[in-house]
């Protein structure tokens, strides 16, 4: 059973970190240039995004829409609306371009209409078939790019209580975006999220 049938969901707040092979073979090709040149200390050329992406963090996925958000953004909103059922849940995204080859990575901050704790809903992830949790931060093991990749599993880690608010639930979630889906995997892993697990 989810977080979802188990205590609701008031609200979500996700944070998206998306390898450049969202975008494509270009994107993947420009990183590698760009970090390949700044080493050397040569110039290097934009291309694919706005701005140089090695060495770098784009807060832009997308093109932006009149509210401020981007495309991106309020896709991963309503399409998570629509796997919930729940059009009154509320959902904010920024989706962040980041300088990794592969993997996307989600910060996801669950706010519950009841309490749960941490220990808890690490029960209920390891139960859910296609989810490897890896949440040990004593000993620095928690979900990372360079791990994931390759693999066809959701890794799910730093799983704790939020403590601004009553019944606040945070994680990370780690997932190989080219196994899973390209540059809609970040939608992906909230839309398998949602659906099956919170």
């Amino acid at each position: 059973m989810g977080l979802y049938k188990e205590v609701g969901i008031k609200r979500i707040v996700v944070s998206t970190y998306q390898a450049v092979s969202g975008t494509g073979k270009k994107a993947i090709d420009e990183l590698f240039d760009q970090t390949r040149s700044m080493i050397h200390f040569l110039d290097y050329e934009k291309k694919i995004y706005p701005h140089r992406i090695a060495f770098n963090c784009l807060p832009h996925i997308d093109v932006f829409q009149e509210n401020g958000y981007t495309k991106e953004e309020m896709k991963m909103v309503n399409e998570t609306k629509k796997i919930f059922e729940d059009p009154f849940i509320g959902i904010t995204a920024t989706t962040v371009r980041v300088p990794v080859f592969y993997c996307h990575s989600e910060s996801i901050n669950v706010e519950t209409e009841e309490h749960i704790s941490a220990a808890n809903v690490r029960a209920l992830f390891e139960k859910a078939p296609g989810v490897k949790i890896v949440d040990d931060p004593g000993n620095n093991l928690y979900p990372l790019a360079i791990d994931a990749a390759g693999q066809d599993l959701r890794w799910v880690g730093r799983i704790r209580n939020d403590e601004s608010i009553p019944n606040g639930i945070n994680m990370w979630v780690v997932a190989d975006n080219i196994r899973k889906g390209a540059a809609t995997n970040a939608v992906q892993i909230a839309e398998i999220l949602a659906k099956e697990y919170l």
